[in-house]
């Protein structure tokens, strides 16, 4: 019912607006019928700036990914926020954490800049001698709010949030990873739990709406989990059952013949540099054996 539209590549990524996105601008509309049009234009460039942030975190995450050879399909933006479609997620603790915690520490960055500029440019509306703002200051602070926000947020141990991917990580240091997912999964839903009692105590349908698919997603990702498990199992077995050897690891020496700027070949070289796509006229940024963007010549 709902597609995707594209709307341009971001570091070499598609970037695509979910349908149901438009639904949020729309409530921002109907919700601000009675008031002076400027101030819907406002709100309404307040929610594209802000989806333009949800953009930059999960660019982090696929910039993050590429240096550990995990590709990024594309990154879509939804209503409730975006995803960054990795093609699987590292294995290693360690690397899941980096992953993680780089989309946060661009809502840091992005904050950290705006809070610079508000305080040098003496803007800040929380400073007692500025009671009353000007409307360019009062917007970069919600901005510079919003961040913060979205940082706290997604540092929540709950998946889909960062924090539940990077609880998990920290567990399966010490347990099978299988059992970490089982325990941030639980505590994920303790959290959408709480969401859920806020939302139905204060009368707010966004809290709930958020706590049903901060639950739901957490059980897909333990069911992928289990999945993946259960068939990792199955090939062990039938390799033992069958005395088959197990799976080579893929080797560059396979790749012989194949000239040295081949696609194929940076990747199992896990090449980081600029190469010359002679085809579309421009150069190639690879990080860590993964495209990651296009730059015209």
């Amino acid at each position: 019912m709902f597609g995707s539209l594209k709307i341009g590549k971001i570091f070499g990524i598609d970037l695509y607006l979910h349908g149901t996105f438009w639904l949020l601008p729309l409530f921002v509309i109907f919700a601000g019928l009675g008031r002076p049009p400027a101030e819907i234009a406002t709100d309404l460039l307040f929610v594209f700036t802000i989806f333009g942030c949800v953009a930059l975190h999960e660019v982090g995450h696929a910039l993050a990914a590429a240096y550990y050879g995990i590709r990024t399909r594309d990154i879509t933006l939804y209503p409730i926020g975006g995803v960054a479609a990795l093609e699987r997620m590292p294995e290693k603790p360690r690397h899941e954490i980096v992953v993680a915690l780089a989309g946060p520490a661009v809502n840091v960055a992005i904050a950290g800049g705006l809070f610079v500029g508000l305080v040098a440019g003496q803007m800040l509306p929380a400073m007692p001698d500025f009671e009353s703002p000007d409307a360019l200051s009062e917007f970069v602070f919600r901005v510079f709010a919003a961040n913060v926000i979205l940082c706290l947020f997604n540092l929540l141990p709950a998946f889909p949030m960062d924090g539940g991917r990077v609880l998990r990580a920290v567990l399966a240091i010490w347990m099978p990873r299988l059992r970490a997912t089982e325990i941030a999964v639980a505590v994920g839903t303790f959290v959408a739990l709480g969401f859920l009692l806020a939302g139905l105590y204060f009368g707010i349908l966004g809290l709930m709406i958020v706590a049903l698919v901060v639950w739901l997603l957490g059980q897909a990702e333990l069911g992928a989990m289990r999945l993946r498990q259960a068939h990792a199992e199955y090939e062990r077995r039938v390799r033992e059952w069958f005395h088959l050897p197990p799976e080579p690891p893929e080797q560059v020496d396979t790749l012989v013949g194949l000239p040295p700027d081949d696609p194929a070949v940076l990747a199992a070289r896990r090449f980081t540099g600029l190469v010359w796509d002679e085809e579309r006229r421009v150069w190639v940024q690879w990080v860590n054996g993964v495209p990651v963007r296009d730059i015209p010549a």
